[in-house]
């Protein structure tokens, strides 16, 4: 995974929090199954209060510093190759570049949408959050929320092999939630039942799918400040660890890990099996409308 040194990241496209004032927490409790619940319920997915599982209103959020260390020290493509917290604005610009024209291109519109980096704690507008949830879209204010701190998770708690790429997988598995706000896909996951055929799970595995449909076009996605792709290079090496992240976070690995066992009617966001499966059909048709997993 390699991006061009002399482009420009748009650092607007990302909110500091980190070392910010903490939001009120969302406490975990019930032992190891109320973790794994916890972990299914919201894992790659969407705000907590929408999955029922929030701490009530998010009151007033911080407001980014001015200084904050994207703003001040992630300038070019060259430091997304150098620094994590620089990688993740190069990918959140490529992702939203990328839908910024796919979707006109088919009729639709696209709003950015920003990614709040955090530690901890945050406060959103679904509720506060702590970084045990994982990564999540928040649809009623339309950010992505990251602590970056998951990624050392996802090798040494879920067993996936790490690497660039899955960080990027990560982070455009969330913008494909967007994707679905603005499409008017997402409200469908909202009815709070699970299983392997639920809506939930179908919600998410679009999400893997728009995810692979990105990373197809990344490095032919021309920049409108460059002209040329903000991504330059993209290995078999960087999707196999794509591969290995979305198989990690498979409903059935992490009942087998944390609950030793495996319960298929609550899942909500997919088997290892098809998690891989709809990430290699985004990516290797790069089509959106191959994408619908609710017809299949």
């Amino acid at each position: 995974m390699q991006f061009d040194d002399d482009a420009d990241l748009d650092t607007s496209q990302v909110e500091d929090q980190r070392g910010g004032i903490p939001g009120g927490g969302l406490t975990i409790g019930g032992g190891i199954v109320g973790l794994v619940a916890l972990l299914l319920g919201l894992f790659f997915g969407i705000g907590p209060q929408e999955l029922g599982i929030g701490s009530g209103p998010s009151g007033p959020r911080p407001t980014p510093s001015t200084d904050a260390e994207v703003a001040r020290d992630c300038r070019s493509g060259k430091d997304a190759n150098t620094r994590q917290d620089c990688r993740i604005v190069a990918v959140v610009n490529s992702a939203q570049s990328f839908w910024g024209q796919e979707l006109p291109r088919r009729g639709g519109t696209y709003t950015p949408a920003s990614t709040v980096l955090f530690t901890g704690q945050v406060r959103t507008a679904c509720g506060a959050a702590s970084s045990a949830v994982g990564p999540f879209y928040c649809p009623a204010d339309r950010k992505v929320y990251l602590d970056l701190g998951f990624f050392d998770e996802l090798k040494t708690k879920f067993g996936a092999t790490g690497g660039p790429f899955a960080q990027a997988y990560v982070v455009a598995h969330e913008y494909g939630h967007h994707v679905q706000n603005l499409t008017g896909t997402l409200g469908r996951a909202q009815d709070r039942r699970t299983g392997a055929g639920s809506a939930a799970v179908r919600v998410e595995l679009q999400a893997d799918c728009y995810a692979g449909v990105w990373a197809r076009h990344a490095t032919t996605t021309p920049e409108k400040s460059t002209g040329r792709p903000l991504l330059k290079q993209l290995t078999q090496a960087d999707i196999d660890d794509a591969l290995s992240a979305a198989a990690a976070v498979g409903d059935d690995r992490i009942q087998e890990r944390f609950q030793g066992r495996v319960t298929p009617e609550s899942w909500t966001h997919g088997s290892a099996a098809q998690r891989r499966q709809w990430f290699t059909t985004g990516y290797t048709t790069g089509d959106m409308a191959r994408c619908d997993t609710f017809r299949q």
